[in-house]
């Protein structure tokens, strides 16, 4: 299958995925965990001059990547990170991925080991809301976590405090954070107040 040609009009980016375009220089090197299909790299690509790979194990995604002009391997990210040297990419994203790994921390420290910085999202699950479902005897239910508690890919849910407290555990430095509520940035008690995280940090 031969790629599109480059659009030349960079694509919209979901407000935390232009937040996490603004964090990598450009001329770049990048590495997109769970890229999806492509979008953000794409951006990246087109708008910022930066040179990516993706990985991504779902097939339509494989394919709408391909279609972009995207190098994509396609590949389990539970499988880890051995294809890449040390230090081979400037930057490493796992962008509303993090949650859905079985080996958190492994896969943190492949990307410390791969990139000099890394970025990271995933859903707040100290999300105010989130607390009075459990006090009501349920399992939260929101735009951010749309699943129900049997068929959730969501398995490592945690708050930004949780995520905080590992980073440091594992030796990496958070340089920025950003948290957002409905595509709208969260300044004031994010902690309670936004459903989505993304955090960037130094490996070294």
């Amino acid at each position: 299958m031969n790629p599109a040609p480059r659009n030349p009009v960079p694509p919209v980016l979901r407000p935390d995925l232009a937040r996490i375009a603004q964090w990598i220089a450009s001329g770049s090197k990048v590495l997109d965990l769970g890229c999806g299909d492509g979008t953000l790299l794409a951006y990246l690509r087109d708008a910022r001059e930066v040179r990516g790979v993706g990985v991504e194990i779902a097939d339509n995604c494989v394919i709408r990547c391909v279609q972009r002009g995207v190098e994509v391997i396609q590949q389990n990210l539970e499988d880890g990170l051995a294809l890449f040297e040390d230090a081979e990419f400037d930057t490493v994203v796992l962008s509303q991925t993090l949650q859905a790994m079985h080996r958190t921390e492994h896969i943190l420290r492949e990307m410390a080991r791969v990139a000099r910085h890394g970025v990271v999202s995933f859903p707040n699950f100290g999300y105010w809301p989130h607390g009075w479902s459990l006090l009501r005897g349920r399992m939260p239910v929101t735009g951010q976590m749309p699943y129900a508690w049997y068929d959730t890919p969501n398995i490592h849910l945690c708050t930004l405090r949780d995520f905080e407290d590992l980073a440091r555990k594992l030796g990496l430095r958070i340089l920025s954070r950003a948290t957002f509520n409905e595509g709208r940035e969260v300044h004031v008690l994010p902690g309670w107040r936004s459903t989505l995280a993304v955090y960037r940090f130094a490996s070294h």
